[in-house]
C-alpha cells in the first residue's frame, strides 16, 4: 500500500485546496491511500521560541506524518502570485532543527496541485515551490500538473467537485503519480 500525506496550504473551512485533497482521497487508485492534513495548530516560526522551548508538539507530529508517508501531495493556494505563508511556515518548521530535516524530507516524492478562484489556477505558486522542495531534498514529480482555475465554479457548497472534466483530470493525475511511485517503490 502506498501511503500519501496530502497537505492543504489553506486554513479556510471551505478551502478549495482542502476540498481538492478530500476529492483526491476518494479517488485514489487501488493500492494507494491519501490522508488529508491541514495546518491548524502550527504556530508561526520563531527562532527564539524554538531555542527556549524546543520544537512544538504540533510540529513534531507534522514531521512524523511527513517522514512516515511514502509521498506527499501538496495542495497550494496562490496568494499574490506566490506560495501561501501558512504552508511555507509549516514547511520551515518541519525542517527544524536543521540537522533533522533530511530525516523528514530526504528523497520524499512530492506532487504539487492547487485550486484558485483566479483564471490561472496556481501556476505561479506551484513554480515557486520548486526551489523550496529542491532545498529540502525532496523528489518533485514532473509527470503532470493540476491547476484548478475558477474553483468557485468547480466545487459546490459541500466542497464536492461538480465539474466532470476536473474530476477526470484529477483521477488521471493521481493515477500518473501513484503509478510512478509504484514503479520506483
Amino acid at each position: 500500500m502506498i501511503n500519501i500525506l496530502g497537505i492543504s496550504g489553506s486554513l479556510r473551512k471551505k478551502s478549495f485546496n482542502t476540498a481538492l485533497l478530500r476529492a483526491a482521497a476518494g479517488m485514489m487508485p487501488e493500492g494507494a491511500a491519501l490522508t488529508v492534513k491541514t495546518l491548524h495548530g502550527i504556530s508561526l516560526y520563531d527562532g527564539d521560541d524554538e531555542a527556549a522551548n524546543g520544537v512544538p508538539q504540533s510540529v513534531i507530529d507534522f514531521q512524523k506524518g511527513i517522514a512516515e508517508a511514502d509521498a506527499l501531495l501538496i495542495a497550494t493556494p496562490e496568494y499574490n502570485n506566490s506560495i501561501p505563508g501558512v504552508l511555507k511556515n509549516a514547511m520551515d518548521w518541519a525542517s527544524r532543527p536543521s540537522a533533522r530535516y533530511e530525516d523528514v524530507f530526504d528523497g520524499k516524492p512530492v506532487a504539487v496541485i492547487g485550486a484558485s478562484p483566479g483564471g490561472f489556477g496556481t501556476v505561479l505558486a506551484q513554480d515557486a515551490w520548486l526551489p523550496v522542495l529542491k532545498l529540502l531534498g525532496t523528489r518533485p514529480w514532473f509527470g503532470g500538473r493540476l491547476m484548478v482555475s475558477r474553483a468557485h465554479t468547480v466545487f459546490n457548497d459541500a466542497g464536492e467537485i461538480t465539474d466532470q472534466n476536473t474530476r477526470d483530470f484529477l483521477q488521471s493525475f493521481l493515477h500518473g503519480f501513484t503509478g510512478d511511485l509504484s514503479k520506483k517503490g
